[in-house]
């Protein structure tokens, strides 16, 4: 089969859906990237940890899936922050024993396409990305080099802020002094702090134009996501050669290296909570395990809503965090071709569809009783060219993914279906967005359309069904103001010996699922756990 990973043999999966036996140092509810994060780190500390997942390929949204032909990644498009000159970098490369390796996206990695046929492209170099907005509003210096100043020190401030999150809480007055800077910038709505900068609406647009990198418009985002976004793409963009189902593969082998495991199709019904304590999780076929800590990498608030005990969930914590909104989900059309794309237009570099100058029109406003509108933005990304390792074959296949975010409500009313039998509506429903999806897309690209092979829309049931976020979001709770501002979405929770792992106890993304893991980490064996930092 063409495509950018092989099957890997059964016997070589470090993973399996028979058990092993215990005892367990911990369990890991999820194997998201925060969760393998958590339990690789745990491991080195020589940790025996014990990941359960509900699916059956392991991942969350790292995971891959294939049809003939093809394979596609479902969540890793472009991560930044990778290489030996970053502190996760490094981390990730010894989490992995230097087994998992990145290829940049190279010297461009997003262009973004406006109205009247305006284009800016965001480079792989500070210096490079304030030329170009430069050379788009030469008016604006003061402007931009202050945006772009705000951006690259927030790092300092920010690693403050989450070292204070994973601090026990008799030392909650330390992380609070810690954070201080950094929160200032996350309680600062998006569309207030660019309008402060500049009273240019299009450069303010172009300021929150990778909002589609957390799923919050200005209006309703943290302008402190936006600056985490801005700084974690300043020295570009990057992508897992062999495709991004090897970071579960290599995350999840350390784990075995250590004497753990990971459990697929193991679907927990219940964290166990006993004299007030996490003791271990109940699975939905009635299986207990038991562990001396339990860490939840399924997000805050999907523990909150469906895995703790009534009594816990009710909480007034954890009803604090169940009225947190979560982040829109998406739609995305995948895409098989054969032939060259890259001829055809197509790159390494993601690229951004604005129809509007407006960041407010943001969302794909599609109803199964009306006609399907165009969507105000589409974010393209072709994964088979990011990835050197990739084998085309001889008939050049290559994948294509067309994303773009719509209301959770609209798709709700099937949420009791099943994958594949949600009835003629859900279907005739789909079609339709398909084919204005692909009509827009080659509007934009003409030269793919000869070349298209294969077609299939995801919605966000598909990502409810396999992965089970808070209404299909993919980004987890809405990287608001009111979220960064609620103190629960710690990596220590309330209950002893349960924590949390993933990006809502950070921020949003592949990355900041893994720094919400390694906080996890910290949270439940601090001494140890920052004792191995500090030689990475």
């Amino acid at each position: 089969m063409a495509g950018s990973g092989k099957r890997i043999p059964r016997a070589e999966r470090p993973w399996s859906k028979a058990g092993k036996e215990g005892p367990w140092d911990a369990i890991v509810v999820g194997s998201g990237m925060g969760g393998m994060t958590a339990a690789a780190f745990l491991a080195k500390l020589g940790r025996r940890v014990l990941v359960l997942e509900q699916h059956y390929v392991p991942g969350g949204f790292t995971h891959t899936f294939t049809r003939p032909g093809y394979e596609w990644d479902v969540g890793v498009h472009a991560i930044g922050e990778v290489t030996s000159h970053t502190m996760t970098g490094r981390l990730l490369e010894r989490l992995t024993e230097g087994r998992l390796e990145w290829a940049s996206l190279g010297p461009v990695y997003d262009e973004f396409y406006y109205p009247d046929g305006f284009r800016i492209d965001f480079p792989d170099t500070p210096e490079q990305f304030v030329q170009n907005l430069l050379a788009a509003f030469p008016d604006e210096e003061t402007a931009i080099r202050k945006y772009v100043g705000i951006a690259r020190s927030f790092g300092s401030a920010v690693r403050g802020y989450y070292m204070g999150r994973a601090l026990p809480k008799p030392l909650g007055w330390v992380g609070n002094r810690m954070g201080r800077k950094a929160m200032e910038l996350f309680q600062k709505p998006s569309h207030e702090a660019v309008a402060e900068l500049t009273d240019n609406p299009k450069l303010q647009a172009l300021f929150v134009s990778q909002w589609g990198y957390y799923g919050s418009p200005p209006s309703r985002s943290s302008f402190g996501m936006q600056a985490l976004v801005v700084r974690h793409f300043l020295h570009g963009a990057y992508y897992p050669v062999g495709g991004s189902g090897r970071i579960a593969l290599e995350l999840l082998r350390t784990v075995a290296d250590a004497g753990g495991w990971t459990r697929i199709r193991a679907d927990v019904d219940e964290i166990l909570v006993e004299k007030g304590r996490a003791v271990g999780v109940r699975l939905t076929n009635g299986e207990e395990i038991r562990a001396k800590k339990v860490i939840s990498a399924t997000g805050v608030a999907t523990t909150v809503k469906r895995l703790l005990p009534e009594t816990e969930a009710n909480a007034p914590w954890a009803q604090a965090v169940a009225e947190l909104p979560p982040a829109p989900p998406h739609v995305c059309l995948y895409l098989g071709f054969k032939g060259d794309i890259s001829a055809a237009g197509a790159g390494a570099a993601n690229k951004w569809f604005y129809d509007t100058w407006d960041p407010e029109v943001a969302y794909w406003e599609v109803s199964p009783d009306a006609p399907v509108p165009d969507a105000p933005v589409l974010y393209c990304s072709f994964p088979s060219l990011k990835d050197p390792a990739y084998e085309p074959g001889p008939d050049l296949r290559h994948t294509g993914e067309v994303v773009t975010f719509v209301p959770w409500s609209v798709f709700e009313p099937w949420r009791g279906s099943n994958w594949k039998r949600r009835g003629d509506e859900y279907e005739a429903f789909k079609t339709a967005m398909t084919e204005k999806l692909k009509a827009q897309l080659f509007a934009r690209l003409p030269g793919l359309e000869p070349l298209l092979d294969f077609a299939e829309l995801s919605t966000p049931l598909s990502t409810d069904h396999f992965c089970r976020p808070n209404q299909g979001s993919i980004y987890g709770l809405e990287p608001t103001p009111e979220r960064f501002a609620c103190p629960h979405l710690s990596p220590r929770a309330p209950i002893p010996n349960l924590f949390f792992a993933g990006g809502e106890v950070t921020s949003v993304g592949v990355m900041g699922a893994m720094v919400g893991g390694m906080l996890a980490a910290i949270a439940a064996e601090p001494i140890s756990a920052m004792r191995y930092l500090k030689s990475v």
